[in-house]
This record gives structure tokens, C-alpha cells and sequence, in this order.
């Protein structure tokens, strides 16, 4: 009975603690360079050659890029000479990696045999009599065979003319950035904004990216730079409502939730509060 109790006290302690947990977000919006332009799906920055396209939009703020061959000829983008920089700190978007891909195809063989067996023993009538019982068997046997193949990162990408690829490695920021002017924990009356000119920013970033149109010797440079203008700390149901996905006018039976301020020149962390945890 003791026992009993004991795991129903524990359940129930699981079960406030958890129900106790309330979700936020911290959200930051960047500011970009003059040489971007910024509309309600991207921000984008174009040259002669190129069009690079970014979306901050996700956790973390994805710093991948979208690089658009706008000539004739194939563009070579030198990932060994493009870098992506962090309050003065270059990370290199060339790692020289190996990737491994694999894959495997299984196959199953059964097969049924009989087998008998004499049984003796007494018969209706009293008499003792021998019997043959029969039982089938399955037998199975498994192969499989699979093949893996290594590919070694590439230290130069082309970009064939009138096509784009997509290149992603780093996230800005994954740590809560805490001041004693912003609660962690607001209410919807609580929260506020704090607001950075690009020379006091807790985070300003680039990528750095060199590339070489088609046999051309000379490579062409430049730098998409950002800075943080903003962060906010907002409780769950200021920032995320649900919606119901339609198609060709019918709505769908379940609703998923999308964010009220999602934009590209903006990113999120999401975090949890515990019942007893401090303000800040």
C-alpha cells in the first residue's frame, strides 16, 4: 500500500512540475547593410553577376544564403575564401569533411516443413492405440546487403548559369542574452524592447563570400553585414497563433501554429519556465 502511494505522489509531482513549465521567446531583429534590400520574403543583395538571398527567420537565425548565377556563364564560389564573422570572429565555411552516405536492402526467405511424431496412449474405447500427429514448421532466414559511399566536401561550388544553390552552416546566436532591463519572464503588459545602434550591439555578423565568374582569373568580393537592433522577450501567446491550412477553399480538420511576427530580417529562441525560476 505504502508503495502505492509512494509512485502516485511521484506521478502527481511529475505532473505539476511539468504543468508549472510556461513557454517564451526571445526575439531579435538585424539590421542589414545598405547594399541589401529587404521585402516581406527575404533580404536580398544583388551585383552584376548575382543575386544572394537570406531569411534570419528560424531558430537560432540561419546565416545559409541563396546564390543566384545571374550570367551565362557558370559562376565558381570559393567556399575556402568565404567566411562567416561574429563580433570580429571568422568561422570558415570550407571544413574539408568527408560525408558517408549509405544504404542497405534486406530480404526475408520462409519456408514451411512438416513434421510428425508417434503418440501412444488410450483410445476411446479403453484399448491403447499408436497415432501419427503432424505439426507444420516456418523457417526463416534473413539476408540483407547494403553499400556506402564517401564524398569529400568541396572546396570550390559551381553554379551553372540561370540556376541557384543554397549554402547553410552557421546560426547566429543560441544563447539567451540576459540585462537587467529586460525580464525573462513577462507578462503581456511587461514586455519590452531593447534597442542597440550598431556600434553597442551585443551581435554584429557577416558573410564574407568570394566567387569567380566562368575562366576568369580575378575574383569578385564582398560582405553582407548585420547587426542586432532589437531584442524582446515575449511570452508564447503574444507572438504564436493557430491557424487551419487550406487548399483550393477547404480548410483542414487540424490547425497548426505559425508566428504573428515572422520576417526575415528576424530570429528567435524558444525557452521554458520552471515554477521557481528568477525573473531575469
Amino acid at each position: 500500500m505504502k508503495t502505492k502511494i509512494y509512485l502516485i505522489l511521484i506521478v502527481l509531482s511529475v505532473f505539476t512540475l511539468s504543468s508549472c513549465k510556461t513557454t517564451f521567446y526571445q526575439v531579435y531583429r538585424a539590421v542589414p547593410s545598405d547594399m541589401l534590400m529587404a521585402d516581406n520574403n527575404a533580404l536580398v543583395y544583388e551585383d552584376d553577376n548575382c543575386a544572394v538571398t537570406y531569411n534570419l527567420w528560424s531558430y537560432g537565425g540561419n546565416m545559409g544564403f541563396d546564390f543566384f548565377n545571374k550570367t551565362k556563364e557558370n559562376i565558381y564560389l570559393n567556399l575556402d575564401e568565404c567566411f562567416f564573422v561574429l563580433n570580429g570572429l571568422a568561422s570558415d565555411y570550407y571544413l574539408d569533411r568527408e560525408f558517408t552516405q549509405s544504404s542497405s536492402v534486406g530480404s526475408k526467405n520462409t519456408r514451411k516443413k512438416g513434421v510428425s511424431t508417434a503418440l501412444t496412449g488410450l483410445g476411446f474405447l479403453g484399448l491403447i492405440q499408436t497415432n501419427q500427429a503432424a505439426a507444420e514448421v516456418s523457417e526463416s532466414q534473413m539476408t540483407s546487403s547494403g553499400s556506402s559511399v564517401s564524398v569529400q566536401e568541396k572546396k570550390i561550388i559551381t553554379i551553372p548559369a540561370g540556376t541557384l544553390k543554397f549554402i547553410s552552416e552557421y546560426n547566429i546566436n543560441e544563447n539567451l542574452y540576459c540585462d537587467c532591463e529586460l525580464l525573462k519572464y513577462p507578462r503581456r503588459k511587461q514586455v519590452k524592447t531593447l534597442h542597440f545602434m550598431e556600434d553597442e550591439s551585443p551581435f554584429v555578423f557577416s558573410n564574407r563570400i568570394t566567387y569567380r565568374v566562368g575562366e576568369s582569373t580575378e575574383p569578385v568580393q564582398f560582405e553582407n553585414r548585420f547587426y542586432v537592433s532589437e531584442i524582446t522577450n515575449y511570452p508564447r501567446k503574444e507572438i504564436v497563433r493557430e491557424d487551419y491550412d487550406e487548399f483550393c477553399g477547404e480548410k483542414s480538420a487540424e490547425r497548426y501554429e505559425s508566428f504573428k511576427i515572422k520576417s526575415p530580417d528576424r530570429f528567435y529562441l524558444m525557452y521554458l519556465k520552471n515554477f521557481n525560476d528568477t525573473k531575469h
